[in-house]
């Protein structure tokens, strides 16, 4: 991937893959409604098994997926430490400030009434910032349906002068789901750290 003059090497978690090539508008549109027209997509991964339903003509269940986006302002900048800083501090802004360590999580969520809250911190450094946060999803009208709820890690990371975004969600049914979404995370970022340290 070349952003300005640097080249970065992205790859998706074990277990997903890159969506992008297959041009797939549906594909296209759900990947630009999770970021800002502000941002460039750099990467949008579906988990493996949703790829082959889409393949087929299926309709992916969208359980879990990723995406990697950078500032378009940015993208040919180098940005410095302080800038960086910045960015966090704009990115993290309105999920408000963490829950005690005991909380129970879905009436937390259904306290925020659909609001994206802050939940945890995975990794705070000068390079690398990541936090955990969830929302409930809204109901349709009338629904009998069970609420549905939303996890999601935000991870900014300063790789080779450039500022990346990088963002895991997944449904949340069941404590599995957080520690999934808590140990997926952080092999990723330990991932792409190795992969752009060569």
């Amino acid at each position: 991937m070349q952003l300005g003059e640097t080249r970065l090497a992205l790859d998706t978690p074990p277990g997903f893959a890159d969506v992008q090539a297959t041009g797939s508008p549906r594909l296209l549109e759900l990947a630009e409604a999770l970021t800002s027209a502000s941002n460039r997509i750099l990467l949008f991964g579906l988990e493996d098994g949703d790829v082959r339903r889409f393949t087929v003509g299926d309709s992916p269940e969208l359980r879990r997926y990723v995406i990697v986006v950078t500032p378009r302002e940015l993208q040919s900048a180098r940005v410095n430490a302080s800038a960086f800083r910045g960015l966090v501090t704009d990115a993290l802004r309105d999920l408000g400030s963490l829950p005690a360590p005991d909380v129970e999580l879905r009436p937390y969520l259904d306290a925020q009434k659909g609001r994206a809250s802050l939940l945890g911190e995975l990794r705070r450094e000068q390079d690398v910032v990541s936090v955990v946060h969830g929302a409930r999803l809204p109901s349709p009208p009338r629904s009998r349906e069970p609420p549905r709820y939303l996890l999601s890690s935000t991870t900014l990371m300063l790789i080779r002068g450039k500022a990346l975004n990088l963002a895991i969600y997944t449904s949340h049914n069941g404590p599995e789901d957080v520690e999934w979404l808590r140990t997926v995370t952080l092999r990723w970022i330990e991932e792409l750290q190795r992969l752009n340290n060569r």
